[in-house]
Formats: structure tokens, C-alpha cells, sequence
């Protein structure tokens, strides 16, 4: 019988983070953790307002099921999922923490570290970036000084931001991505895209508003950038649609609802042609070792989270100009201290 446990945690960036909708100061995130036996799985979502989704939201859901889901019989992380999408329906965020808390079970159950357990090398991964969040020039560029990278993504917001760029760009010769989190129209990004090609920008994610698919293609077509969807692809049955209006697509492990999509959402982009990309949604260590151990199958990754973040719940990655390593302990790696500070529920 599993045993389901949940911490809640406000946890505080180092900076205030800023993106085109809007500002926080702290990540609020919830650990889910599934006990069988002796072996204990972790599994993360942060909440993300501009998705109306709550720590508070989630626990609700959680407890109103938590009778159903202590007697699920965990064989297989799939089977696991199409149980969780049926019990919990639309609640993707809780899906992903429960599957990725899953996985990490059933590693741990056959005491290999969760890359192996999927089959994969680490010898050959991709480097993460550092964001750099919205801010007045100065301090931008102060964060930029601070936090040594081989890449760095910038959030921007507005056509005026190119001066942002020009003054980072005087400050290192390192790649740059921009991320827009949908803040341009058709004609602004037509002609930001070849400007921001000559600072160094080496792909942009999600220029226009998600649903803009026809303008996306015309933009893809005319783009001497790569360009990744990230609003534009959230759930499964999104990869097919961004075929002809993305170079890639970015999947978050939160929206897509865990490991187990992703996993297919890859599978099927590589079918259509689509690079791919994975990315943070702020997560603790917990969550990014996820995005870690699924890192040889990408070609990029944004995986800086706990780099963003002044407190952190769990040791397990090692982070050095770039590269993420995970331990080789079973499962995720990770080891969760948060309940020093946190009382499970």
C-alpha cells in the first residue's frame, strides 16, 4: 500500500523574477513523496499564477483522492500515470508531481539511478543557461556579472528591450536566448528577429501569443532564428500542431503533467522533425533532477531553477559551467531535507 505524503514551501529567489506576466519574489512549490516499504519517491510542482494553479488547489485535489491512490499497486510509472489521469483529471500540475515521484519509486525499487533505468548515456548532454529575468539595464547586467554561464536566456518584453541586449552584449561574448513569454506582435518580432540575430541571440521561445498559429508559421518561414514553442505546447496533443509553425518545441514537466508524456512528446517530435527543448518552471532540486536525468535525449535545456533560487529542499545536483550532474544513487538522486522546515500533511 502506498503511503502519500505532501510539504508545501514558499520558497525565495535570490532576485525578484520578472517575466512580460509578471513579477514574484518567491516560488511557492509542493513535494509529494510515495512510500512503498522502505523506499520513499519525490516528486515536485511549483504553482504557476498565470495557470491558476495553487499549492493550496493541489492539496485539496490531493486529499480528496489520497484514499484511492494509497491502494493503487505500483508495478509500472506508465500504468501509474493513466491511473493518476483518470483519478485527477486536468489537474496536470499534481499528475506531474505524483509521476515524477513515481518514477522515482520505481527506480529506486530497482536500485538504479533513473537515466539507466530509461535506457540512457550521459556522456554527451546538453549545457544549461542562466536567466536573467526582467529588471532595470543596470541590474540585469549586475546579474549577468554575478552568475558566470556558457548561456544565458534573457527574458525580454517590449521592442525597446534591444537596448537591454546591446548592454549585455558589451559584457560577454556568450550565446544568448530570448525568451518572450508571448509579448510581441507579428511586425515587432518580423523585426526584432534579425536584430537579435547580430547580438548573438542563438533562439527565441514563444514570440507571439500561443493561439497566433497562423502568424507562427509565416514567422517560422521568414525567421533566420530557430524559434521554440512554449506557451503553444503544453499537453501532448500540441507537438503535431507546432510542426509547421516552431523549429521546436520546449516541454515543461509541470504543464505536460510528468516524466511519462514527456517522454512520448519527445518521441513524437523527433518523428515531425522538431528539435527539443526542456525547461524550468522554477522547480527546487527535486524537480530539475527530473529535467536532469532526461537531458540525453534533448538538444537543449533550461534547467536552472535551484540556481535561481535562494532556498532549496533537497540536495542531489551539481551544477559547473553549465553541465548538471546527478548522483548515482537510485531513482532521482536527490535527498529531501525539506522536512526540517516543513511538517508533511
Amino acid at each position: 500500500m502506498l503511503k502519500v505524503n505532501h510539504y508545501s514551501f514558499n520558497l525565495a529567489f535570490e532576485y525578484p523574477f520578472t517575466i512580460s506576466k509578471g513579477t514574484k519574489t518567491h516560488q511557492p512549490t509542493l513535494i509529494v513523496s510515495l512510500g512503498l516499504g522502505n523506499w520513499v519517491g519525490y516528486g515536485e510542482a511549483p504553482a504557476i499564477a498565470y495557470y491558476n494553479v495553487t499549492v493550496e488547489g493541489m492539496i485539496a485535489a490531493l486529499e480528496a483522492k489520497r484514499f484511492v491512490l494509497e491502494r493503487f499497486a505500483l508495478t509500472d510509472p506508465q500504468r501509474f500515470w493513466h491511473f493518476l489521469e483518470h483519478l485527477l483529471p486536468g489537474q496536470h500540475f499534481l499528475i506531474a508531481a505524483l509521476d515524477i515521484a513515481g518514477w522515482d519509486l520505481f527506480a529506486k525499487m530497482r536500485r538504479q539511478p533513473l537515466y539507466r533505468l530509461l535506457g540512457l548515456n550521459r556522456n554527451t548532454i546538453p549545457l544549461t543557461d542562466y536567466t536573467i529575468g526582467l529588471d532595470a539595464p543596470e541590474v540585469m547586467v549586475d546579474k549577468l556579472k554575478k552568475h558566470p554561464a556558457p548561456i544565458y536566456k534573457i527574458k525580454l518584453r517590449s521592442a525597446d528591450d534591444i537596448d537591454v541586449l546591446r548592454l549585455l552584449r558589451a559584457e560577454t561574448d556568450k550565446p544568448f536566448r530570448v525568451d518572450a513569454n508571448e509579448a510581441f506582435q507579428f511586425e515587432e518580432a518580423k523585426k526584432l528577429l534579425s536584430e537579435w540575430k547580430k547580438l548573438g541571440v542563438t533562439l527565441v521561445e514563444q514570440p507571439l501569443a500561443k493561439n497566433e498559429w497562423e502568424a507562427m508559421k509565416e514567422l517560422k518561414v521568414i525567421s533566420p532564428l530557430p524559434l521554440f514553442a512554449d506557451e503553444s505546447c503544453v499537453l501532448e496533443t500540441d507537438v503535431a500542431k507546432c510542426k509547421d509553425a516552431f523549429h521546436g518545441i520546449n516541454i515543461k514537466l509541470t504543464k505536460c503533467s510528468g516524466i511519462t508524456p514527456a517522454l512520448r512528446m519527445i518521441t513524437e517530435a523527433r518523428k515531425l522533425g522538431l528539435k527539443v527543448m526542456m525547461g524550468s518552471m522554477n522547480e527546487s532540486t527535486i524537480g530539475t533532477a527530473a529535467v536532469a536525468h532526461l537531458m540525453p535525449l534533448l538538444d537543449e535545456v533550461d534547467a536552472d531553477g535551484p540556481l535561481l533560487l535562494q532556498e532549496d529542499v533537497a540536495t542531489g545536483l551539481h551544477y559547473e559551467n553549465g553541465r548538471i550532474d546527478v548522483s548515482e544513487m537510485p531513482g532521482l538522486g536527490v535527498e529531501f531535507w525539506g522536512t526540517i522546515c516543513s511538517d508533511p500533511q
